[in-house]
This record gives C-alpha cells, sequence and structure tokens, in this order.
C-alpha cells in the first residue's frame, strides 16, 4: 500500500514538473476557467503516460516547493466531470493528504490520473478549449498537439520507482496513530483495525441530539495511506462501524428564524477487503427543506439589505454582525426554494465574507461545500 505523503515528498524531490506529475498553488472547481484548465491537465497527463499513474499535487508553491496547502475538498463528484467533457477518459481520483505541519483545516491535495489505452480528447467546448483539442505534456507545460501526434515519453520505470520507494511499512502507520491521538487529544480521538492491516483513526466533539450521538469537528484518517477521508468544522456527523465497514452519515443543520433540524446529506461507506483492498461509496441523501415563500421574500430582503451595507462600507450594528452568520444559509436555503439569484449572489460576496471575523468566513466555506455537494441532486 503507498503512503501517499510519502509519494508526495518523493515526486516533489524529483526535480520539477514534468510528463508525469504537475503542481499547482490551487484548482477552483467553482468557474468554468479553473475547470477547463484542471481538465487540460488531466488530458495532457493521460496522454503522456498511458503505461503508468501521473498525478497533480496541489497546494504547493511553485518557486521554492513550500506545502502551504488547501482546504479539505471531498466533492465524490469528479469523475463525473471528467466523463462530462472527455473522451477516452482516465481514471481520475482525488484524494486528502494531511501533513503535520499544516493546520488542522488544510491539506495537500493528490490527483491521481490512471490512463486507458487510448488517446484522451475534449468532447465538446469548454471555456477557450475546442472540442477534439488533444492535448499532451510538453515539459512541464499541458501543451494542445496535432490528432495524430505519437507520445514517445515512457514514464513507467521512473514513476515505478518512485512509487516502491513510497511504499507504507509498520513504522509509518504506528507513527501516524501515534501522531494523531496526540495531536486530536481534545476531541476524544480512536482507532480501529480493519482485518487485521487497515487502520483507521477518527476523533470529534460529541453531543447528543434528541437521543441521538453527533459528532463536530470531526475528522477521520486512512493512516496506512495517510489519506483524510473526512473533515468537518461545523456540520454534525454520526459514526458506525462493524468488523469490515466504516459509516459516516454528515448532517447539515439548516433553519431560518428559530425552525432549524437536522438534514442528512451524505452517507460515505468505507468497505475493508480481505486482499488487503478497500472501496469508498459515497451517496447523496439531502432532501430540500421546504419553508415558506413570504417567510423567505423578507429573509431574502433582509439578507440583500445587510450585504449592501458591507458593499458600501456602512458601519454595521451588533445585531447585523450577530445576524451575519446566518446570511450564508439562508441564502442557500433561499436557492433551494427557488429564489434563482440567490446562488450567484452566495458565490459573489466571498470576498466580504472574507474580510469577516474567523468564524464568520467559516461558516460561508462550509455553505459552499455544502452547495457544491447537494447542486447533484
Amino acid at each position: 500500500m503507498i503512503n501517499k505523503r510519502l509519494l508526495i515528498k518523493h515526486l516533489l524531490a524529483h526535480n520539477d514538473e514534468n510528463s508525469f506529475y504537475d503542481k499547482k498553488l490551487k484548482i477552483d472547481f467553482s468557474s468554468t476557467e479553473g475547470k477547463a484548465k484542471f481538465l487540460k491537465h488531466v488530458c495532457a497527463l493521460s496522454n503522456s503516460n498511458p503505461k503508468n499513474n501521473a498525478f497533480i499535487v496541489i497546494g504547493v508553491e511553485d518557486e521554492n516547493n513550500k506545502i502551504i496547502g488547501v482546504d479539505f475538498f471531498d466533492d465524490s463528484k469528479i469523475q463525473n466531470l471528467i466523463n462530462a467533457y472527455l473522451n477516452n477518459p482516465p481514471n481520475v481520483q482525488y484524494e486528502n493528504i494531511a501533513f503535520p505541519h499544516l493546520p488542522s483545516h488544510k491539506v495537500v491535495g493528490l490527483v491521481t490520473v490512471t490512463a486507458n489505452s487510448k488517446k484522451t480528447t475534449l468532447i465538446k467546448n469548454i471555456w477557450k478549449y475546442q472540442s477534439n483539442t488533444i492535448f499532451f505534456r510538453d515539459g512541464s507545460i499541458s501543451m494542445p498537439k496535432p490528432i495524430h501526434f505519437t507520445n514517445k515519453n515512457d514514464n513507467s520505470l521512473i514513476v515505478a520507482a518512485i512509487e516502491k520507494h513510497a511504499q507504507n511499512n509498520i513504522e509509518h502507520t504506528l507513527n501516524g496513530v501515534f501522531n494523531f491521538m496526540n495531536t486530536k487529544n481534545s476531541f476524544n480521538p480512536k482507532y480501529k483495525v480493519f482485518k487485521e492491516y487497515f487502520v483507521v483513526c477518527w476523533s470529534g466533539k460529541e453531543k447528543i441530539v434528541n437521543k441521538k450521538t453527533f459528532y463536530s469537528r470531526v475528522d477521520i484518517e486512512l493512516i496506512n495511506e495517510q489519506v483524510r477521508l473526512f473533515f468537518s468544522a461545523l456540520d454534525d456527523v454520526s459514526i458506525r462501524f462493524n468488523e469490515n465497514s466504516f459509516t459516516i452519515i454528515e448532517y447539515v443543520n439548516l433553519g431560518i428564524q428559530d425552525r432549524f433540524k437536522h438534514y442528512p446529506l451524505t452517507k460515505t461507506i468505507i468497505q475493508f477487503n480481505n486482499n488487503a483492498s478497500y472501496t469508498i461509496n459515497t451517496e447523496l441523501l439531502f432532501k430540500t427543506p421546504k419553508f415558506n415563500s413570504k417567510s423567505l421574500t423578507r429573509i431574502y430582503t433582509k439578507n440583500n439589505i445587510l450585504i449592501n451595507k458591507l458593499k458600501q462600507n456602512t458601519p454595521l450594528t451588533k445585531d447585523d454582525f450577530i445576524y451575519l452568520k446566518k446570511v450564508p444559509g439562508s441564502y442557500l436555503i433561499c436557492y433551494l426554494n427557488n429564489f434563482k439569484d440567490a446562488k450567484s449572489i452566495l458565490l459573489d460576496i466571498k470576498p466580504l465574507f472574507k474580510k469577516q471575523d474567523k468564524e464568520t468566513y467559516l461558516i460561508y466555506k462550509e455553505t459552499i461545500r455544502v452547495l457544491r455537494k447537494i447542486k447533484y441532486s
């Protein structure tokens, strides 16, 4: 089994970006341009590496290889994006890799691209890239090439050597367990061994709601691979497990005024197999909550007035600051109840919330994360 943290270190140590790996400070999946650039690199890496895996490392400064991390990204539908825009799509896996020196909410993103035997091309236009375009890696750059272009690179031996040196061992696993238990000691850390091989560690702040146990500030990691499976600073999570699987159900607390309720958001099942392999399946459980349109109209108007205050740098009252924390969630509810402009407003106000205190901005980011996950429903 490959220790993904070691793999990233070996990739970063292997000179600079090349035909089998790329590094990025961040990737913007919220914009068409960001998606297009990501698809370009995936297409190029797939075509340039038909016999081996290729990689994109996210959260690294280009000039000096400094690891600064990115926010946890848990979009299980990323393969859908690949399949929608690429012909002969590679298998693409996005993983969140924990590094001890990073803040708890930061990880390094690792994208693994596994090609098939055929050339990958764009199916349809996106941003400035035209359909039927084919990309290859020209050194460290993803470049469009003629459709008949033949790849002459063979990185299979180099990548195989890097992956071999990144294999996990007992020392790495034990160090990972102890590090997790020590750094999460304020949140009741636990661990369990599955199939005498896999070690899962998790932590969270426990609370009882209507006789049900939930956890907040949840962190779940597969220690063998140093992969963070789940992280949420605000949403509530239920956890259950048996000898073969580990199940996470994430809930989101939504409502208006004083009418709040826990709504199931996603269910993730990690199934451990006897052949030292595992699978992760995520199911969207969310059902849109319905609210009175008159009440939502009042809230929508109140939100817009407050946002205009922020845009005009009008001083906020104490009550305004308190209500500001409710704005992202109430915009989300409005959007789900057919206030179509609410989504664009919610996305546009990011710079305004980024200027607020840490808790208010965290609430905003968590709301965007929920929006990203439920938009597939």
